[in-house]
C-alpha cells in the first residue's frame, strides 16, 4: 500500500496482514508514518496504490464498503475526540443509535456495561469536561467498544496524558488485549508492547523496517535503524 500527500510519499510499498486476535504495536519516530497508516485501515485517509482489506471487504472509494468497515473497527485517538455538550453516557449510546439502529435502552445497558469494563461506571452522568484526561481516553474506549468492533485501533492514546494518568489507560488496553480483541496500537510505552504485543512493527520514513515477536524485537533487534530508536527510547 502506498499514500502521498502531495508529491510526499509517506508511506512507501507497506505490507501487512494481521491475523483475527492478534495484537500488534506499530512504533517508530516522529514523522515515520504510523498515524497515517493506522489511519488509513478505516479511511480516514484514502490510499492512493495497492489494497486494503479488512475481514473480506476490500477498503476503496465505495461508500458502502468504507461504512461497513467503519462499523467493525473501532478507534482511540490521541486527543479524545469526546462531544463536550454530551453525558459519557450519551457520547457511549450516540453510535450505536444513530449507526447500528440500536434501541436507547438497550445501547444504555451495553455503555453501562463498558463503563463499568474500564472501571468509571460513575462517571456516566458528567460531562468529558468534567473528567480528567485518563478518564476521558476511557470513555472513549468504552464509546469504541459500545459499537461491538471487531478490531481496534489506537493512535497513540497516551501521548496526551499526565505520567500518572498513563497506567489507568494501559491498564485498561491490557485488559482488552487479554479479552482476545484484534488490535493495532501505535504507541511509544515499550512495557505495554513487551506485555501484550504478538508482534512488534518498526515504521521509519514511510516504510516497514523490522517485525518481529516482542522477545525478539527487543532483545535482538536486526537493523540498524531499530536498535538506534530503541537506544533512545529506552534511555528515558
Amino acid at each position: 500500500m502506498h499514500k502521498w500527500f502531495g508529491q510526499f510519499h509517506v508511506l512507501k510499498a507497506l505490507n501487512l496482514e494481521v491475523t483475527r486476535g492478534e495484537r500488534i504495536v506499530i512504533c517508530g519516530p516522529s514523522g515515520s508514518g504510523k498515524s497515517t497508516f493506522i489511519r488509513c485501515l478505516n479511511h480516514l485517509e484514502a490510499h492512493q496504490r495497492g489494497r486494503i482489506a479488512v475481514d473480506g471487504i476490500e477498503l476503496n472509494e465505495d461508500v458502502k464498503n468504507i461504512e461497513t468497515v467503519r462499523r467493525e473497527v473501532g478507534m482511540v485517538f490521541q486527543h479524545f475526540n469526546l462531544f463536550p455538550h454530551l453525558t459519557v453516557l450519551e457520547n457511549c449510546v450516540l453510535a450505536p443509535i444513530w449507526v447500528r439502529k440500536t434501541p436507547r435502552r438497550k445501547a444504555e445497558a451495553a455503555a453501562m456495561k463498558y463503563l463499568e469494563r474500564v472501571k468509571i461506571p460513575e462517571q456516566a452522568g458528567k460531562y468529558p469536561g468534567q473528567l480528567s484526561g485518563g478518564q476521558q481516553q476511557r470513555v472513549a474506549i468504552a464509546r469504541s467498544l459500545c459499537m461491538n468492533p471487531k478490531i481496534m485501533l489506537f493512535d497513540e492514546p497516551t501521548s496526551a496524558l499526565d505520567p500518572e494518568m498513563i497506567k489507568e489507560v494501559l491498564d485498561t488496553m491490557i485488559e482488552l488485549a487479554e479479552s482476545g480483541m484484534t488490535m493495532l496500537c501505535v504507541t511509544h510505552e515499550m512495557g505495554f508492547a513487551k506485555t501484550v504485543a504478538d508482534r512488534v512493527i518498526f515504521m521509519d520514513a514511510g516504510e516497514i523496517v523490522e517485525q518481529a515477536p516482542p522477545s525478539e524485537f527487543f532483545s535482538n533487534p536486526r537493523e540498524p535503524r531499530t536498535r538506534q530508536f530503541l537506544e533512545q527510547i529506552l534511555d528515558h
